[in-house]
């Protein structure tokens, strides 16, 4: 039985006056069914860590070296050390806007792994790919170049997040998010067998939101979430952790 995961990407958001969420978040107590995760800025991960009880704390991005001269780059190693168990790699926002290839987020999964974090990999096409009917094309390209040969359902989580529908409102059709989600298991259980297949854990992310979290919930295949804006007041992401506890 794969447990839920709720995962909340806090991006470039949020300063010592934000912890004040994830206390509201950690009293709120674990949830039975389902493991919470938080990934704020790297300058608020420690101290997230210190209060969060039993909400884990990731990293958003870390770099495939263990430590060098790389001006601005947290290694994992550094990530495990400030109290994070998780680290997001791959993000549409990292490809985009730092031009990371599936080779450079295959690379730092391995030190992910290598320093004892939890990668979080993430996969999604562009709205140009999604209307030339690329869809299914561009996801298993990404998820064979991004993921290492020694992945586990212990050190791998992968997060399905549509480009078009991040940060903007729209949200694809279940059939759609259940399409890719299928696939995505299928891709995995050909790869790395039934075992491994199945014991990975595959969230939905873009334009998660209270409203709208029960529904894409139900979709086959669809193990949580990674959530943005939402997860950045207790209350919302309260709500989608609740919808998935009952999912």
């Amino acid at each position: 039985m794969r447990r839920k995961l709720a995962a909340g990407n806090w991006k470039m958001n949020g300063t010592a006056t934000a912890l004040a969420e994830l206390e509201t978040l950690a009293a709120a107590g674990a949830q039975a069914q389902t493991d919470v995760l938080i990934c704020p800025p790297s300058t608020l991960i420690s101290r997230a860590a210190a209060i969060s009880g039993s909400v884990a704390i990731g990293g958003q991005d870390c770099h495939a070296n263990a430590s060098g001269a790389h001006t601005g780059d947290i290694s994992a190693e550094m990530l495990k050390d400030a109290g994070a168990s998780h680290v997001i790699l791959g993000h549409s926002e990292r490809r985009e806007d730092h031009g990371e290839a599936d080779a450079d987020v295959r690379s730092k999964a391995t030190a992910a792994w290598s320093a004892g974090l939890i990668s979080v990999i993430c996969v999604g096409e562009s709205l140009a790919e999604r209307e030339a009917d690329n869809t299914l094309d561009i996801i298993g390209g990404q998820l064979a170049g991004s993921i290492p040969d020694e992945a586990t359902g212990e050190n791998l989580v992968v997060a399905y997040e549509p480009i078009w529908a991040i940060g903007t409102g729209k949200v694809p059709t279940m059939s759609q998010i259940g399409e890719v989600h299928d696939f995505m298991r299928t891709q995995l259980e050909m790869r790395f067998g039934e075992g491994v297949g199945r014991s990975v854990r595959l969230l939905y992310g873009g334009s998660v939101k209270p409203s709208n979290a029960t529904e894409i919930f139900a979709v086959s295949n669809v193990d949580g979430a990674l959530v943005g804006g939402a997860s950045l007041k207790a209350a919302d992401f309260s709500a989608i952790i609740t919808a998935l506890d009952a999912a």
